[in-house]
């Protein structure tokens, strides 16, 4: 997929004409990170917004008791790092390279031109950014009122659907995160994701070939833990 096939896949920028994509590329670089390479830290100033054009990164923030939770996991077409951009303040979480990944940069000035410029791309972000706040919303809620287990139902739910491709009702995640990475992401322990995998295994919920899993029925697994 070349640039501007990925640009034009990015939510906020789908209604965008070609020639505005071409220019939107002609101002961006491109940057390529190491796996475990910190691209953002939480509380420094930025001025950059992000778009992942391969590989994957983790969005994570460090607990009172230095653990790391992780918020999110993007990948190829997702952006990041739009807040401080909006608001001039530090960075509200970390942003490192799950494996090696290339992505591209566009400075403050230039994404602020873009949105005064095309105001839907401004509708597209608020409805993004809509969507993230209701999502994290529903994950307070389900780790509010759910057992570990639950909790881990809802984040292969989170993962599906960020990083899954569906077919025939199939959902795979490719490359799945380590279980200690969805551990964090779920609030638990490793031994409790690693014991819960195979339990939805035995269920024939799920299948593990490598690091892909399968959602064997999307439906059926959602409404068990959603």
């Amino acid at each position: 997929m070349s640039d501007l096939e990925l640009l034009s896949t990015v939510p906020i920028f789908t209604d965008l004409r070609s020639i505005d994509l071409e220019e939107l590329h002609g101002r961006m670089s491109r940057r390529t990170y190491a796996k475990n390479e910190i691209i953002l830290m939480e509380d420094e100033f930025g001025d950059t917004f992000f778009i992942i054009s391969k590989g994957s990164i983790k969005v994570t923030r460090v607990s009172e008791d230095g653990r790391e939770v992780i918020l999110a996991i993007l990948g190829q077409g997702d952006f990041f790092g739009e807040m401080s951009l909006l608001d001039g303040q530090t960075r509200s979480a970390n942003a490192i390279a799950n494996d090696e990944c290339e992505v591209m940069i566009l400075k403050r000035h230039d994404f602020l031109g873009f949105l005064e410029k095309f105001p839907k791309i401004s509708i597209s972000l608020l409805t993004e950014l809509a969507g993230r706040i209701r999502k994290s919303d529903q994950q307070i809620e389900s780790f509010a009122l759910s057992d570990a287990e639950q909790r881990i139902g809802v984040t292969l739910l989170r993962l599906a659907e960020e990083l899954g491709t569906i077919h025939k009702g199939v959902v795979q995640i490719a490359k799945l995160p380590y279980q200690q990475d969805i551990a964090n992401m779920a609030g638990t322990s490793r031994e409790t994701v690693s014991r819960m995998l195979k339990l939805l295994e035995e269920k024939e919920l799920i299948s593990r070939k490598a690091h892909t899993l399968s959602i064997l029925d999307y439906t059926k697994f959602r409404d068990a833990f959603m």
